[in-house]
């Protein structure tokens, strides 16, 4: 599915899903902070002034009420999914608050020192979405001025010069959204930067998968040294397609290494199927173990499936033949050197499958007795007899002919 998603579209996607979720978690910190911090200035008021318009402490119990109401609101699946809402609940309780309450009195309140402290935390703890920063500040000027066509401004603000506020005002809002806008577009771009940097190590780590089992992968990224690990019972696998050299004066190059491919892929899938670890193509020697790099109590068993797989795939084409021998015994198994190197078997039990391979029956799978001993049970088998083996001396072969 993901070949038919253009990556740009990918990647907005999950930035989307990033800028939702640094929302969510900082606005969520934001709300604790102003709750902490009102609750103080009520205490303040209830405790030093007194004095001091009760509007003062109307403006503080409804902006702590609205912000307790904005973190219960960001909690639930509406506040999960738009944070942005709750953002601008949270906004506007601290600053239209002052605003709702002195017009009750009939007067204009121009409150730059709390629009100036709130602006500049949501642009400190939420450097994102510019645009709704700036909606968040015009519904509060907006207000205000509304406001004032009608009401007069406070006697400090006449002093002062409510021209110069809203200038004071206009500038500070212009260079918060501007930083926002800004650090959006670099924190954008790192996203992206990230993202591609995780595409590029998933193809790294697919590719060294493709050479090194996952275990054996992890082991050499934390401690990039020789691995070799003995285990004392795998089963390998050698398969080889019959009569490979003839044919390969028959066929061109590249027909002859898009067959292989075909062949190889298919043996591939099976492998996985049956959760079996390839070690290596060798021309048309096909290499495959069961029993690491980490041990599988079945592991003959699973290898006897595979075979049969095998031979019945290339008996389904009459151009191809194939020999497939199995062994089972010890094995030191690991990767050294330090260029090109790959996970490798070194062994007489690598060497007696591989003759089980070399010196068996077109078509057929031969067995050693060991293996034989383990299948005899659930798997029929034919005993080829002694027979004279480079490197062993004689030996007692089987074929492995199918399931029981």
């Amino acid at each position: 599915m993901n070949h038919f998603i253009s990556q740009p579209l990918m990647t907005n996607e999950k930035y989307a899903t990033w800028c939702n979720s640094f929302i969510w978690k900082r606005l969520r910190f934001g709300i604790i902070i102003s709750i902490a911090v009102v609750f103080t200035f009520i205490i303040l008021n209830l405790t030093h002034y007194q004095s001091l318009n009760h509007h003062w402490l109307y403006t503080n119990l409804t902006q702590e009420i609205l912000l307790i109401l904005s973190l219960g609101l960001l909690y639930l699946p509406i506040g999960r999914k738009y944070p942005e809402l709750i953002f601008l609940l949270f906004s506007w309780a601290i600053t239209l608050s002052p605003i709702y309450w002195f017009a009750q009195i009939e007067i204009a309140k121009l409150d730059f020192v709390t629009w100036s402290l709130v602006f500049l935390g949501q642009a400190t703890l939420l450097p994102l979405k510019w645009k709704l920063h700036l909606l968040s500040q015009l519904v509060v000027l907006a207000f205000f001025l509304i406001l004032g066509i009608n009401l007069p401004f406070e006697a400090y603000i006449i002093a002062i010069g409510p021209i110069f506020l809203l200038l004071y005002l206009f500038w500070f809002c212009l260079i918060c959204n501007l930083s926002i806008y800004l650090h959006e577009n670099l924190q954008h771009s790192e996203f992206k930067a990230k993202l591609h940097l995780q595409l590029e190590q998933k193809k790294s780590e697919r590719l060294l998968l493709n050479i090194l089992p996952k275990s054996i992968a992890t082991r050499l990224k934390q401690n990039p040294t020789i691995v070799a690990d003995n285990f004392s019972k795998v089963t390998v696998l050698f398969a080889d397609i019959v009569g490979f050299t003839e044919m390969s004066g028959k066929i061109s190059p590249p027909k002859l290494v898009e067959m292989l491919n075909e062949i190889f892929s298919k043996f591939d899938n099976l492998v996985e199927l049956h959760n079996l670890e390839k070690i290596k193509t060798i021309g048309d020697a096909y290499m495959v173990v069961a029993g690491l790099p980490d041990p599988e109590a079945n592991s003959i068993a699973d290898i006897a499936n595979l075979a049969l797989e095998m031979q019945l795939l290339c008996k389904k084409r009459s151009d191809l033949k194939i020999r497939i021998g199995i062994h089972t015994g010890p094995v030191v198994a690991g990767v050294i050197g330090i260029k090109k190197f790959a996970y490798d078997l070194w062994g007489d039990t690598v060497n007696t499958a591989s003759r089980m391979e070399s010196h068996g029956i077109t078509n057929k799978i031969q067995v050693s007795d060991n293996v034989y001993e383990e299948l005899k049970t659930d798997y029929l088998l034919t005993k080829r007899g002694e027979i004279s083996i480079k490197g062993k001396g004689n030996m007692v072969t089987y074929m492995l002919e199918g399931k029981r």
